[in-house]
């Protein structure tokens, strides 16, 4: 098995439409013993009144809200922008890992 090295740059995208904000001290250490999160951002719909607390953390943590409205039934608007996002920092360079 490879050992993780911390010299990687790492890029940290959350859908908190699925994930509780209280993990997110937790995922960040994890991801400390990896490399180093140079990107840190979430998802999802700001106007509902439920990822108030996401809001309340994102400074803490240095997370960067990208906001995507759910306008339409189906697919989740936050699944489709977090991977519109990877797609973009993977063919940046700028990272060599993600934890989404």
């Amino acid at each position: 098995m490879n050992t993780p090295t911390k010299d990687i740059n790492l890029a940290l995208l959350i859908d908190v439409d699925n994930i509780a904000y209280r993990y997110t001290e937790n995922i960040l250490s994890e991801l400390s013993k990896y490399g180093k999160v140079t990107i840190r951002r979430m998802y999802g719909d700001w106007s509902q009144l439920r990822l108030k607390s996401w809001l309340s953390i994102a400074s803490k943590y240095s997370l960067t809200p990208i906001m995507q409205p759910n306008n339409s039934p189906g697919k989740n608007a936050s699944d489709i922008g977090l991977i519109i996002d990877a797609m973009d920092i993977l063919y940046s360079g700028e990272v060599e890992g993600f934890c989404i």
